[in-house]
């Protein structure tokens, strides 16, 4: 009798150990999943190292940044007073030998081409020379174009935030006998009437591409 509960408790004993060891290793099992999860969720959330989390801020646009400048005809003239219809920009000065006359010369044979249309949009013309372009000189080049092209300019504080509010360019030049000259960005911004950028007007396009982009424009405008 005592031999077969020896036997007995022995037996119990072993299954009780293969049990623990079943448990143990399940119990292992678990814990390595979840340092597994854990580290997983740790590289997904941790930023790279050096670097910190970006916070989410509301963004600001590229292009279309607030700007406050003059007209020709001294009229003040920013981004909030541009809106409520579609606008072209682009950037000169009056001195320019060439692609200036030549930019403002095309946008004239533009909206001369779409006749009435072209008085549901503006067209900003805007000095990076403040230094030469004064009003007056503003408003007698202004002449020889489109009377509904507006020349802007302001100080040099002024021109730059203009410059800067179209993530444009502008750079002074200087040239032989003490002159200099302007550098700048070209082409023509096609802003929506909510001031929002809706692409570029290239004068090395062909003019039907040219006046479609317009009309595009103003199609999504409306």
């Amino acid at each position: 009798m005592i031999a077969d509960d020896s036997l007995w408790v022995g037996a119990l004993t072993g299954e009780w150990m293969s049990g623990l060891k079943i448990f143990r290793i399940v119990i292992w099992g678990m814990v390595a999943l979840l340092a597994a999860w854990l580290f997983i969720l740790g590289n997904r959330i941790a930023p790279p190292e050096g670097q910190s989390i970006n916070v989410m801020e509301p963004s600001t646009p590229a292009i279309g940044k607030p700007f406050e400048l003059v007209s020709h005809t001294g009229r003040v003239v920013n981004n909030y007073t541009l809106r409520g219809k579609p606008y072209l920009v682009f950037f000169g000065f009056t001195h320019c030998p060439d692609i200036c006359p030549t930019t403002l010369f095309e946008l004239t044979d533009l909206m001369k081409e779409l006749g009435p249309v072209a008085d549901e949009f503006n067209v900003a013309f805007i000095s990076v020379d403040p230094e030469r372009d004064t009003k007056d000189l503003l408003s007698g080049y202004m002449t020889s174009f489109d009377p509904r092209i507006i020349a802007l300019r302001g100080d040099l504080d002024q021109t730059e935030t203009a410059v800067k509010a179209f993530a444009a360019y502008f750079r002074k030049v200087p040239t032989e006998g003490g002159n200099y000259t302007m550098d700048h960005t070209a082409g023509v911004y096609l802003m929506d009437a909510k001031g929002g950028f809706k692409g570029t007007l290239d004068m090395h396009e062909s003019r039907e591409i040219r006046l479609q982009k317009i009309r595009n424009l103003l199609a999504t405008s409306s």
